[in-house]
């Protein structure tokens, strides 16, 4: 069943937003290799990976549908940040956003009785709910640690260890 046009769009703008998360984890990555933390860089090219996963879902329940397919520009993401614990807020807030953009489309979804909307973002709700969870727990260490660069390099090394899912 093709969607009707108002959760179509709403699909589209969320698959964009979701190739604009990638390059924001992306170029997060870039800027900690240039802080030489390669392990927060290998924590946010996995991330970067994920998003575009996402993307794809979007892309192809829209494909699955028969819906039109509307893959827009991405715009460029900030490249520059204070400290990791900058990054990761700015990474932590983000998610938080999208967290609610995943529970408006749901609300939509369900008002608009869009049952296989609803089934597709069910995944999102709960992918969400980690995606917060994995960013809010390295902020929280950042949070602790302060200034120190001892602990920032044991964080380093342990966020290097992160697989794809």
């Amino acid at each position: 069943m093709i969607p009707n046009k108002k959760m179509e769009a709403m699909f589209n703008k969320q698959m964009n937003a979701e190739f604009y998360n990638s390059h924001l984890y992306q170029a997060m990555a870039g800027w900690f290799e240039g802080q030489n933390l390669p392990g927060f860089a290998a924590w946010m090219e996995v991330q970067a990976k994920e998003e575009r996963e996402h993307a794809m879902k979007f892309y192809n329940h829209l494909k699955e549908r028969r819906a039109n397919i509307a893959v827009g520009e991405v715009p460029p993401p900030p490249v520059k940040y204070k400290n990791a614990l900058d990054a990761f807020q700015a990474a932590f807030d983000h998610e938080v956003f999208v967290s609610k953009e995943i529970n408006k489309m749901m609300e939509a979804a369900l008002a608009e009785k869009d049952f296989a909307a609803v089934e597709l973002l069910r995944w999102f709700v709960t992918e969400q709910v980690e995606e917060e969870a994995q960013t809010d727990a390295v902020l929280q260490q950042l949070k602790m640690i302060g200034p120190s660069l001892g602990s920032l390099m044991y964080i380093d090394r342990h966020l290097g260890k992160r697989k794809a899912d």
